[in-house]
């Protein structure tokens, strides 16, 4: 089954050792071509490999690439945008969900600017607990420095160029 603009579908997230690590239940598809898919969703169930679950509280536009080892979330909150940006293999999607193997590093950027690197600790503890191979390694530390490049350089979405207009017609696709 193809994805088309309009469609709802959960979103995998597993980790290298092929267990499913999260769930997002609902994601709508806003656009897609040959490098990016592009999703947006608000109030949605999230359900963790522990069983918890919860709810995302701010509207978010989703970016995940087919080439690129990250996926950017880009949430509308109150005092701008702000980006949580996964590394991770390029997404597939299966006819059952969009899916990707989550890498463990994670990027936060806030809306003055400001870069924090999160979860090192997990990422070097799987490194060794999954026995991730050096290629992979290789790739998501480089990725790690070309998604930190490319958000210093303001790159799409980071520009905001079009995360407003994705989140318009989320809302117009969600009325129906």
């Amino acid at each position: 089954m193809k994805l088309t603009t309009g469609m709802n579908v959960p979103i995998h997230s597993y980790k290298h050792n092929r267990i499913l690590h999260r769930i997002w239940k609902n994601t709508v598809i806003l656009d897609e071509d040959q490098h990016v898919l592009v999703t947006g969703h608000k109030k949605t169930r999230v359900i963790e490999d522990d069983g918890r679950c919860w709810y995302t509280k701010e509207p978010a536009i989703c970016y995940f690439y087919t080439e690129a080892w990250y996926n950017i979330i880009g949430m509308l909150k109150k005092d701008g945008v702000h980006f949580y940006c996964n590394l991770s293999s390029p997404y597939l999607y299966d006819g059952e969900a969009i899916k990707y193997i989550d890498y463990d590093l994670d990027v936060k950027v806030f809306p003055n600017g400001k870069i924090v690197i999160l979860d090192e600790k997990e990422y070097r503890m799987h490194l060794k607990k999954m026995n991730y191979p050096k290629d992979v390694q290789d790739i998501v530390e480089n990725e790690l420095q070309l998604l930190v490049s490319k958000i210093k350089r303001k790159e799409k979405p980071f520009d905001l160029s079009d995360i407003y207009l994705y989140y318009e017609k989320y809302k117009i696709l969600t009325k129906k």
